[in-house]
């Protein structure tokens, strides 16, 4: 898939992840929409890149579809969705207090990371469904999802987050196999430890990542988003990669805790 002359629509874009491939897509000729809570920081990319902002809470089923029409107003063929917004959080099933995990901050937690990646997965692919396809094979788009090792194995306090990671997994051959017959592509890409900026900066930030690295086989260090990117931009193009769940850890094992 050429995404050279086409539209993307990237959740969690302005920041991290998101907005690694916002600007990888970009580089290739993708007209980007921006979907993302933070106005400031999205407007501000959206401008570099010749893109488009939208305010979007990925569980509201009217803003995920403006941020869908926007892209179909651009006037170029929606042909990627890549769902990179989600959530983090950390709590004990039952904690040193015997109290049972908050069942609200749970259902925050799939809500926004799972039920939320599932949200613009079908209202996009329903409007890439629209456009001609590209090939002699029907092909029409790629859906990109973000979950995590954590899905495959998650860490002690990790129990929302990897059930909704786990969740994105679990959907990515069933909805392979439904979109398959428009010819629209869906992946999963499961990132291990990346150097974004929640992990802050100074000497002791440095040195707090440098003891997360431990576990990663090689190369020993934290990945980076623009590696994310690059390997999105990948997927999108290998046009007989589907239905796959791809680990991008340099090898990492999770520990217990």
């Amino acid at each position: 898939m050429d995404l050279n002359g086409a539209a993307a629509v990237i959740s969690g874009a302005a920041s991290g992840l998101g907005a690694a491939t916002a600007r990888e897509l970009a580089r290739i000729g993708a007209t980007v929409v921006l979907a993302d809570l933070n106005e400031e920081a999205g407007k501000a990319l959206a401008e570099e890149i010749g893109g488009v902002f939208v305010k979007c809470d990925v569980t509201d089923e009217q803003q995920v579809q403006s941020a869908v029409d926007a892209a179909v107003a651009t006037g170029k063929p929606l042909r990627a969705i890549v769902n990179s917004a989600g959530i983090g959080w950390a709590e004990r099933t039952v904690n040193r207090e015997n109290q049972p995990h908050n069942l609200e901050t749970f259902l925050k937690v799939i809500n926004v990371n799972l039920v939320g990646t599932f949200n613009l997965m079908r209202i996009g692919a329903a409007a890439i469904a629209k456009t001609e396809p590209v090939d002699a094979d029907g092909s029409r788009g790629v859906v990109i999802n973000t979950a995590s090792v954590a899905g495959i194995e998650g860490q002690t306090g990790q129990v929302a987050y990897s059930a909704s990671k786990g969740g994105i997994m679990g959907m990515t051959l069933p909805a392979a196999r439904d979109l398959s017959v428009i010819g629209v592509r869906v992946l999963t890409i499961c990132p291990g430890i990346i150097d974004t900026p929640i992990y802050g900066t100074g000497p002791q930030a440095e040195e707090w990542k440098q003891r997360l690295a431990q576990p990663v086989a090689f190369p020993k260090r934290l990945g980076r988003p623009e590696e994310f990117a690059h390997l999105v931009r990948s997927l999108i193009e290998n046009d007989y990669m589907n239905g796959e769940i791809i680990r991008f850890d340099g090898g990492i094992r999770f520990q217990p805790k």
